[in-house]
């Protein structure tokens, strides 16, 4: 078999309904159902939303790069976003896109109310920083990153990857299956990372458009439910239900992985985000009580928004003078709400709580 010939043909969708709608399957959707559910409801318990997606997209985007073994520390992403430097190391570059592509395709999905194959190509891009788009040169193969063998060669020919991405894309944005949106994510989830339609940034691509797909069918108002995090604590297994799906068509294996990714994940959002409501439950009685003087809800969550402040932040969302901004930021720190560090001639006031909250 040629080095460039599909190891394993790639089926259309959908498949066969009695492959993915078994017994253990079906239970198991249940409880990711209920708790996802349980997810939705607590989110929409913090007042200001952007606080919750700014704090959890950033840890999203650091996973999913992990997986891709992009590498780069949650200190670095902050000083990143604070300072707005020019002089990124490459892996915090590639994280920051991450983010932007996130955002990029949460307002298209909320706009539209669908996603088109463009878009897939656009988000790509935003994260990439490239404009290759689909792939038209064959050649390229999977390998096992350990013994160099090839686990999967992905289709080759340009026409056939836009059909399978059209086929992609209708199964998508069809609100109307009959099968539980959750299943569909792991079939649809699965289906793109076999096409794997671009040079670069499929994973990422690929899990960006899972959050997509869950505000599209109504599970989540906003993106803050990922499974990256799961998958790094599970990476070999990942790839190998991926691979043996492909080779033998047997979906249950699979889809209960990414059942229980949901599950696991949404269980650990829950407790991540009820962790953030009672530390800035907790901040806004600590300054009203100890610095009422300079006491504003937006203040305060600002401090959420940007867990790394700094007097520019403060001078923008309150409209008040750099000095009266400066004044704020160092009272806070007097009171212990923050912690100052100096970078250049740059200083950066951070929410130490928040970060140790948002590590976990």
């Amino acid at each position: 078999m040629g080095q460039n010939t599909p190891r394993f043909k790639l089926n259309y969708l959908p498949p066969p309904r009695e492959k993915v709608e078994t017994i253990d399957i079906l239970r198991q959707t249940n409880k990711s159902t209920a708790v996802l559910a349980e997810l939705k409801g607590i989110a929409m318990t913090i007042p200001n939303q952007s606080m919750l997606i700014n704090a959890v997209v950033l840890q999203e985007a650091k996973d999913s790069s992990e997986i891709e073994n992009i590498i780069t520390t949650q200190d670095d992403l902050y000083k990143a976003l604070a300072l707005n430097k020019s002089t990124l190391s490459p892996q915090t570059k590639e994280v920051v896109n991450y983010r932007k592509a996130i955002f990029y395709g949460y307002e298209l999905a909320k706009k539209q109310g669908f996603i088109k194959v463009n878009d897939i190509i656009s988000i790509q891009q935003e994260l990439v920083n490239n404009t290759a788009g689909i792939r038209s040169i064959p050649g390229t193969v999977l390998k096992n990153d350990k013994t160099g063998e090839i686990v999967y060669t992905p289709p080759q020919d340009k026409a056939e990857i836009l059909d399978l991405l059209t086929n992609f894309i209708n199964h998508y944005n069809q609100t109307d299956n009959e099968l539980s949106p959750l299943i569909n994510l792991a079939i649809l989830h699965f289906q793109f990372e076999s096409i794997h339609p671009f040079y670069d940034g499929n994973g990422r691509t690929g899990r960006i458009l899972n959050i997509l797909y869950l505000i599209l069918n109504g599970l989540l108002d906003v993106p803050i439910l990922y499974l990256s995090s799961y998958i790094i604590k599970n990476k070999s297994e990942y790839y190998r239900l991926l691979n043996r799906t492909n080779q033998d068509g047997m979906w249950e294996n699979w889809i209960m992985f990414m059942l229980r990714a949901i599950e696991e994940t949404s269980k650990d959002t829950i407790f991540r985000i009820t962790n953030i409501k009672d530390l800035l439950d907790k901040t806004i009685i600590k300054v009203k009580n100890e610095s009422p003087k300079i006491y504003r809800k937006e203040l305060v969550e600002l401090l959420f928004e940007q867990p790394y402040s700094k007097i520019d932040f403060v001078v923008n969302r309150l409209g008040v003078e750099r000095k009266a901004a400066s004044r704020y930021l160092k009272e806070l720190e007097n009171k212990g709400v923050l912690e100052s560090h100096k970078i250049g001639r740059e200083t950066l006031y951070i929410n130490k709580e928040l970060i140790e909250i948002l590590k976990h």
